[in-house]
């Protein structure tokens, strides 16, 4: 843990640790020594850098340290998920959640404290926005939950738009992907977005990561009343943005469609959905809405579902039900800083 006045050497890329060497009177490769210890080692302290000298490792620690804090909570849910509530930013706390699925381990990290995209059946965005998080405090979530050391994928789903964030957002991604830092696939990675245009499209040309396309209503008019975005950007342009790029090798493309009865759901939904994306190499993902307190929204049923999830497969459009997990520890994003700090 830094104290206030000391900077944090995680989230640092190895540019910006050649710097820190270079300040401290170290040689430049230095750098990625410090990169070693801290992204592949993992040390907790900068005392553990045993290969740099006893001199340097003290003129380290007077201006910086590791910068890795522990969560002040974790729940767990019957099915293995677990949600984990971190320090944030402007006095929110925010989440990450772990989910278990076999031999995978994903965890989906936050990218800011609250929201400023106001989406109707978000829990983040009722609670305003209160701050973006530093690329530290982007890694320290996966580098302190219990499952750190077994995790396989990442995911940019929790509290926030990330294309929000962007640069910090991708600067996270490259110290996970480069050689130096974690050195993941950037297959193990996807980001999710309403669609910002040239944040979205900035990301994909300088990343490989997979893109999840948040979109719930194939219908402009509804989609901006379930995502005032919609407004400022408009799905069809998004989609538009989104096809000059090649989704067949090497990454993903999905759309991301929480079901809601009676707003989304029928037929005729499916059918404009499965047009809107004629052409298109990707994925839908149905999604089960976890119910929050003040919206009068409640999730579609199982067999509406279903058919909604047939209707797209015949029309040539790969579609999925995605699994429900950790309804019992609130695991809809959120509700667990919400409560929290109420009840402070």
């Amino acid at each position: 843990m830094c104290m206030e006045q000391k900077t944090p050497l995680i989230g640092m890329n190895l540019d910006e640790l050649n710097a820190v060497a270079a300040q401290c009177g170290m040689p430049r490769y230095a750098g990625k020594q410090m990169a070693r210890w801290l992204y592949v080692k993992r040390v907790t302290e900068i005392g553990m850098m045993t290969d740099l000298s006893t001199a340097a490792r003290e003129r380290l620690s007077e201006s910086f340290c590791i910068g890795r804090t522990a969560p002040k909570l974790r729940t767990q849910s019957t099915d293995g998920t677990a949600k984990y509530l971190f320090e944030g930013a402007g006095g929110r706390d925010i989440e990450s959640v772990m989910i278990p699925d076999g031999d995978r381990a994903t965890l989906c990290v936050s990218s800011q404290a609250g929201c400023k995209m106001n989406c109707r059946f978000c829990m983040t965005g009722r609670q305003g926005f209160h701050g973006d998080l530093t690329p530290a405090q982007i890694i320290n979530q996966v580098l302190m939950v219990d499952e750190a050391e077994r995790l396989t994928n990442i995911v940019f789903m929790g509290m926030g738009e990330p294309m929000d964030n962007a640069e910090a957002v991708e600067r996270a991604i490259e110290i996970m992907t480069a050689p130096w830092g974690f050195a993941w696939s950037p297959k193990r990675i996807t980001v999710s977005s309403i669609g910002k245009i040239d944040a979205l499209r900035g990301l994909i040309e300088r990343t490989q990561v997979h893109i999840a396309l948040s979109v719930h209503s194939p219908s402009p008019s509804e989609r901006e009343g379930l995502m005032p975005v919609e407004k400022a950007y408009p799905l069809i342009k998004v989609l538009d943005m989104l096809r000059q790029f090649d989704w067949a090798h090497q990454r993903r493309f999905s759309v991301e469609y929480i079901m809601w009865r009676g707003v989304n759901d029928d037929m005729r939904h499916a059918d404009a959905l499965a047009r809107l994306l004629r052409g298109m190499h990707c994925r839908v993902n149905l999604i089960r809405f976890h119910a929050i307190p003040g919206v009068d929204l409640t999730t579609a049923t199982e067999n509406t579902m279903t058919a909604f999830r047939d209707r797209l497969n015949e029309r040539g459009i790969t579609a999925t039900i995605r699994a429900s997990r950790g309804e019992d520890i609130m695991a809809a994003c959120g509700m667990l800083a919400g409560k929290e700090k109420k009840e402070l």
